[in-house]
């Protein structure tokens, strides 16, 4: 019998069990799927926004792998640091283990400001209306509420999806597992204008069609842009392609489509083409009286945050154009955004996992098809897979194909790696160690427990956003 632990139960960690199930090479084979959370699924449960439900029900297709009896899900278990199972040891245990833990930090802005109350990362703002436990269940209630004005520095789908959910009326969320304390002070909330701001040009944000398009449908709200920064950009003019060279990619250009008709004012939830910024003293303006403002602005590159009575009061940026290879340029010019609110969603890096080598630079563990190089040379059993081998790159498929990679590696050394020893029960052995685990049975437990919770509320499941909660309900196995 081949015994594997996977470490992360998101998608490239459920995907590399699946391919493990799924090949012929090894018939027998095991697989504990371990997760620092008592709760499974990753980012499609702390990730993906709430109102995204079609993206979301990808844990359905997870949940089939979970529950099939080859594989056991080990919850609350940790791997590095003080409070978790070292590499070493958990090694100790399997024939190989896979690391498959994502990129969980953001990518700092690094501009003066950047740590004042009022500012802080897109990821941190989503794990608060996702409940994930270790932010605890309000810590952005106060600047949900006293925000008249936001920005949000990214072009991105993160940017675009917190910028959605400010903007979203909180009746339309009531449907959704956002927790009680998040709900309520999304309801509660005075932001009437919300900035999506990034460096570049709109040929070159990441945002994808669909998550566009979005804004322009939100009941209430009003998308802005402003024209002459979309003229800025040499694509904008020549969405078929700039001479001499190659085709704009179908996504820039459909983007570049949707952009087009609000400026234009035509099409299905067209908004004002106006320039940006806000009212004196941050007011919205009278176009946002009924409802909220997000206004999409371009070529403007963040260098510090504003501060008034302690707090973020506002973000200053350098106004960018193009330079004539792919970059930008600054112009020496300067605009001030006032915000009381400022959410940077510029990306995320991988963190470091103690007893695992690392690249600081790529923010991976260097590795040879998913082998785990240890100076240079592949260390027998351990593996990665997802973000924290290829760096934080593609869309939610894009794991499989990098999840099946590193399992054919996997399976060219099972004949070497099966003549290891291995724990007849590792779970008897984590307990000896003094851990908790929550297996498969307490995780139904805590979806009972939100069930629960959100009939008691006149709503469907609602998310338990604190780990006292979520224990718990997973140890009441008479629920």
């Amino acid at each position: 019998m081949l015994s594997v632990a996977v470490v992360g139960s998101g998608p490239s960690g459920v995907y590399t069990a699946q391919a493990l199930l799924q090949q012929s090479l090894v018939p027998d084979v095991r697989v504990h799927v371990l997760d620092r959370l008592p709760t499974p699924y990753g980012l499609v449960r702390y990730g993906v926004a709430p109102d995204h439900e079609k993206i979301k029900s990808l844990q359905n297709s997870l949940r089939a792998v979970l529950e099939d009896e080859r594989v056991t899900f080990v919850g609350n278990v940790g791997v590095g640091g003080a409070d978790g199972v070292s590499p070493a040891r958990l090694a100790e245990l399997y024939h190989a283990v896979v690391y498959c833990v994502g990129a969980s930090a953001d990518r700092a802005l690094a501009v003066p400001g950047e740590n004042l109350p009022g500012s802080y990362s897109a990821t941190r703002f989503v794990s608060w209306y996702s409940a994930h436990p270790d932010i605890g269940a309000d810590p952005f209630a106060r600047d949900a509420l006293g925000a008249r004005s936001a920005v949000v520095i990214g072009v991105g789908n993160v940017a675009v999806d917190v910028a959605r959910i400010l903007a979203r009326g909180a009746g339309e969320l009531r449907r959704t597992d956002v927790p009680s304390g998040a709900l309520r002070a999304l309801e509660e909330s005075r932001v009437r204008e919300v900035h999506i701001v990034g460096r570049r040009g709109p040929s070159q944000a990441r945002f994808t069609t669909k998550e566009l398009r979005e804004l322009g449908a939100l009941p209430g709200a009003r998308v802005v842009v402003d024209p002459v920064e979309l003229a800025l950009d040499p694509a904008y003019a020549a969405p078929d392609g700039l001479p001499g060279a190659l085709p704009l990619p179908a996504v820039v250009r459909r983007n570049l489509e949707v952009l087009r008709g609000w400026s234009a004012g035509s099409g299905a939830g067209a908004a004002e083409a106006v320039p940006g910024g806000v009212g004196a003293g941050g007011e919205p303006g009278p176009a946002a009286a009924a409802g909220r403002r997000i206004r999409l602005r371009f070529f403007l590159r963040p260098v510090e945050l504003l501060e008034r009575g302690g707090r973020v009061a506002g973000v200053r940026f350098a106004r960018t154009a193009p330079d004539g290879t792919g970059g930008v340029r600054d112009t020496g010019r300067y605009e001030d955004i006032e915000a009381q609110l400022v959410l940077r969603a510029v990306g995320y890096r991988g963190v470091e996992l103690p007893g695992l080598p690392f690249d600081p630079v790529h923010g991976t563990v260097p590795h040879a098809a998913g082998r785990v190089l240890r100076g240079g040379v592949p260390s027998p059993g351990e593996y990665v897979a997802g973000w924290i081998k290829r760096g934080p790159t593609g869309v939610i498929g894009s794991n499989r194909s990098c999840a099946k990679e590193t399992v054919a590696s996997l399976l060219a050394d099972a004949a070497a790696l099966t003549r290891r020893t291995a724990a007849a029960d590792p779970l008897v052995v984590l307990r000896e160690w003094g851990l908790r685990p929550v297996e498969w049975t307490g995780w139904l437990s805590i979806e009972r427990a939100e069930a629960e919770l959100g009939r008691s509320l006149g709503r469907g499941p609602v998310k338990i956003p604190d780990w006292a909660g979520l224990l718990a309900a997973a140890r009441d196995e008479n629920r």
